[in-house]
């Protein structure tokens, strides 16, 4: 059963899974599929080639699926995937792929929460369990990994990855790649220690923090390039999952990774 509320305009190939509701003033285009159990609210506005998880919930506002904002984008079929039990909140927009980036969609994995006016940019990844705290700017082609946390008011610069469990702090401007594991803050954005408390919220072993802590004690605290630093981690730190999740991301950094202290800091 779909129930669909008299004042919405749904495209009749449309395809609707069981119990998704519908609400007045919502527009959803042909190229739409919505999953089981989903909620899509009032004066939501999905657009062509989207296809939605099952049992997510979409507040109103949201404009979901629009054309990128990139000049490069020539008018290609592209698209937006929501993974399931995924929350869109308030005005939050999420744009479509370009074909020039050569990934051509944009994805939010499972369980995310994307709090109001948060704005997913074109060919976006934003992996499972993340939150996007409100008014979030991700440009195109940032990479979220699992877990992370972005604070309000954060903007992304365009390629930039941020690692898995990491915590950013709000009003943070990311020009930097953020590696796995770490708190993030002040203004140029900076490594700021280990996310203990989100690590242990998320069941991780106290020597498992300790590895991590470890790692970053050389990586950022003993004065060596970061070339030199992950290989001196090699040389003196048993193999752990820990070590080679941070030595992979940095060695796949395009960007760079935050320093450990901006010479000139803003508090």
């Amino acid at each position: 059963m779909v129930m669909i509320h008299k004042l919405s305009d749904i495209h009749p190939k449309a395809i609707l899974g069981n119990n998704v509701e519908v609400g007045p003033f919502t527009t959803i285009a042909q190229h739409v599929e919505i999953g089981q159990g989903t909620v899509i609210g009032p004066n939501v506005t999905i657009m062509d080639y989207v296809r939605i998880g099952a049992n997510c919930k979409v507040f109103p506002g949201a404009v979901i699926g629009a054309i990128p904002q990139d000049l490069k984008f020539a008018g290609e079929v592209s698209t937006v995937e929501i993974g399931d039990n995924v929350t869109i909140r308030e005005y939050a927009t999420i744009n479509r792929g370009t074909a020039a980036s050569k990934i051509g969609v944009t994805r939010v994995d499972n369980n995310c929460l994307v709090m109001s006016y948060v704005h997913i940019a074109h060919d976006c990844h934003v992996k499972n369990n993340v939150i996007l705290t409100s008014y979030v700017g991700l440009a195109g082609e940032t990479n979220i990994d699992e877990y992370a946390i972005i604070g309000g008011a954060s903007v992304a610069h365009q390629f930039t990855r941020i690692g898995a469990y990491a915590m950013i702090s709000g009003g943070s401007l990311i020009g930097k790649d953020v590696p796995p594991y770490v708190l993030a803050g002040r203004r140029p954005l900076c490594y700021g220690g280990i996310n203990i408390i989100g690590l242990r919220r998320r069941g991780f072993n106290s020597e498992q923090i300790e590895r991590i802590h470890d790692i970053y004690r050389i990586i950022y605290q003993v004065g060596l390039n970061i070339s030199d630093a992950c290989r001196k981690v090699e040389e003196v730190l048993d193999v752990s999952e820990e070590r080679n999740v941070i030595l992979s991301f940095i060695r796949a950094s395009q960007r760079g990774i935050i320093p450990h202290k901006a010479k000139f800091m803003e508090e």
